[in-house]
């Protein structure tokens, strides 16, 4: 056996190798920087001053550490299938991720030695896939730097507990809530198994842990409601509760106990939330009242439905709220996390967030107040011919930039396939479809609905370059078909592309619209990477995401672009670093011209957003992403958080 050293050196030569030459020598002089929360900084914008891997080095990154957290699900009928999607945090010098099934790792930086685990045993409940998409990390001001619980890690669960532990030993902060963790489901009312739980990482303001969760789409008519509550970091005390019901609405009688009660079937904020601390704002992303594709019986619970809504982080009271799609009978939730950016805007600084949503739209509004810093049109749209529907005549249109995806119909002539035989299949289906472009709302014989539910802009979000001016995202266009099935024809038995809508006159239908060989009749592709000038307001360039290599029996890297879940980063050396796409790869482009300059292989789906941060100014910068696969896209399962980095000296 080689000695370690030996050993070490000739492995670099090795990897120098089939990089085609060797690495230079690794630059010392550059900043040091973290990532204490999922989205980078509070206000999400994704963005590291980091520049010691650059567009001329960045082909010499390889694997430097590999953790594996254990957790795959799928394996026995008692544990979903699992999706990965945690973006890890680095708080006072150690890593914080959290696995899907609510285990919480504290990984040494440098290493990736596991330093310590929570387990937060989870009862497990729900059918869908279980996913974690992050922690957040709070330091107690008013605590002795090494008193127990003086920095706390907190995460949601999938039995919906919101769960505090001490982040240097991991143990349970036991003075917060019932031995370390309170009970998100009070005031809720009656629950099916797995219908109500947290998902993204919750946001911190001061001292108050905000957090939404997830409610199980088209299930029923009054599902649990989507309040958004604020919670005190130390001792678990609830501080407010914002209930997504119009102005006025008289508030529910308490529980016999004295606890509040909040309506149902309100909308819910399940994606991430990004925060402004100066102003003590919390900028709070919703979806649709549910079931999501008929909405003939909301009594008026769609005034915060698909909004950004913001929150006084210390009261909860909605401060202004801007909706980005009204009556929407698209599941087109606002799933992106906001940004919050400082653009100048004719020549002055202006404060603004900006929200990317599933049809494809990017809306640049003033943080104070929730206008659009610039036009935004309401544009008439088709109209539901479904008896019971009433639909928006109007819905917002951006214009700078103008919509980022397709907005007219798919044309018969448009219909793509590998062959004439599956080309002719998909033109017959857009033919018997109605399809009149973004917006045709469900119907009894089928709608095409372009973007589909998975957007456009999925929960991801963008990135932020502010030297450049561009906000970076990843985008799919796929196409879905939505049927309303009149409730007197809905199968007794389970089937999966039926939502039961339970309570409403109608179920719903949905497939994506492909040929018989699984092929999306839309033309690829079929999922970009983008990068948007916000001064100019227009696109500066815009690639294929993805190949099907993975999709394929041979491993042919065909560029159609594909779907993709997570989002991407941006560095100041002029990278960005993105995995998300179906093809197993974690990738690096310019930021300026869109060009792919490197990509590694991953041990299996990478729908996860990285990071990236560098110790000291002796350290190397990493890049971390999360591989565990995404159980909805199939792609390849796993537990691996892998961190790449340039040659050590």
């Amino acid at each position: 056996m080689l000695p370690p050293r030996l050993a070490a050196l000739v492995l670099t030569g090795v990897l120098s190798a089939a990089c085609g030459g060797s690495s230079p020598a690794l630059d010392l002089s550059g900043p040091t920087a973290g990532w204490d929360v999922t989205g980078g900084d509070p206000g999400a914008t994704r963005y590291s001053p980091l520049t010691q891997i650059d567009r001329e080095n960045v082909r010499f990154l390889a694997p430097a550490w590999t953790f594996h957290t254990g957790d795959v699900g799928g394996k026995d009928a008692a544990v979903p299938k699992t999706t990965f999607q945690a973006t890890a945090i680095l708080d006072e010098g150690t890593l914080y991720l959290c696995s899907p099934l609510n285990r919480i790792f504290a990984l040494d930086p440098a290493t990736g030695a596991q330093r310590w685990v929570h387990d937060a045993a989870p009862q497990i409940t729900t059918r869908w896939a279980a996913t974690c998409r992050g922690v957040a990390a709070w330091r107690d001001p008013r605590a002795a730097p090494d008193a127990a619980c003086a920095r706390r890690i907190f995460m949601g669960t999938m039995d919906a507990r919101l769960v505090a532990v001490d982040a240097a030993s991991g143990r349970a902060c036991e003075d917060f809530g019932s031995g370390g963790s309170v009970d998100l489901t009070a005031g809720l009312g009656d629950l099916l198994p797995g219908e109500y739980y947290p998902t993204s990482a919750p946001a911190v303001v001061d001292d108050v842990v905000t957090l939404g969760a997830l409610v199980a789409d088209n299930r029923r008519v009054e599902p649990p409601g989507g309040v958004v509550r604020g919670f005190d970091a130390r001792t678990g005390a609830l501080r407010w509760a914002f209930e997504p019901v119009p102005p006025g609405t008289e508030p529910l009688a308490p529980a016999p106990d004295g606890s509040p009660r909040h309506h149902r079937g309100t909308p819910n904020a399940w994606s991430q939330f990004a925060v402004d601390p100066e102003r003590g704002l919390v900028f709070v992303p919703f979806g649709g009242p549910s079931p999501d594709f008929f909405g003939g019986h909301r009594r008026g619970f769609d005034h915060y439905g698909s909004s950004l809504v913001a929150l006084d982080g210390t009261t909860g009271r909605a401060v202004w709220r801007f909706q980005t799609v009204h009556h929407d009978v698209w599941d087109y939730d606002v799933a992106s996390q906001p940004s919050l950016l400082e653009l100048a805007v004719d020549g002055h600084p202006r404060s603004v967030v900006v929200q990317p949503t599933k049809t494809g739209h990017l809306f640049v509004l003033d943080r104070e107040t929730g206008e659009p810093v610039f036009p935004v049109e309401e544009r008439p749209v088709p109209q539901s011919d479904v008896p019971g529907e009433t639909t928006s005549p109007t819905q917002p249109f951006p214009t700078h930039p103008p919509p980022l995806h397709p907005t007219g119909p798919i044309s018969p002539d448009d219909a793509w396939g590998l062959t004439p035989w599956d080309r002719g299949h998909c033109r017959r289906q857009i033919e018997a479809l109605r399809n009149e472009g973004i917006f045709t709302p469900p119907s009894l014989k089928g709608s095409v609905q372009y973007p589909g539910t998975a957007g456009g802009f999925n929960w991801g979000g963008g990135a932020w370059d502010p030297e450049r001016g561009l906000f970076v995202l990843n985008q799919n266009r796929i196409a879905q078909v939505q049927t309303l099935i009149p409730r007197e024809r809905v199968p007794d038995a389970p089937y999966p592309q039926i939502g039961p809508q339970r309570g409403l006159p109608y179920a719903i239908a949905s497939r994506v619209l492909v040929s018989p060989l699984g092929i999306p009749c839309t033309p690829p592709p079929w999922g970009t990477l983008l990068a948007v000038d916000l001064r100019r307001g227009r696109e500066r360039w815009q690639v294929p995401f993805g190949t099907v290599r993975e999709m394929t029996p041979l491993p042919v890297p065909l560029r159609f672009g594909m779907p993709s879940m997570g989002g991407p980063i941006v560095t100041a050396s002029g990278l960005v670093f993105i995995g998300a796409a179906m093809d197993d790869s974690l990738r690096a482009f310019d930021v300026e011209t869109g060009e792919e300059l490197w990509r590694a292989d991953l041990p299996a789906g990478g729908q996860a957003t990285p990071m990236t941060y560098r110790l000291d100014r002796d350290a190397r910068q990493f890049v971390v992403i999360a591989a565990g696969g995404h159980a909805s896209l199939r792609t390849r399962l796993g537990d691996a958080l892998v961190a790449f980095a340039l040659p050590a000296p």
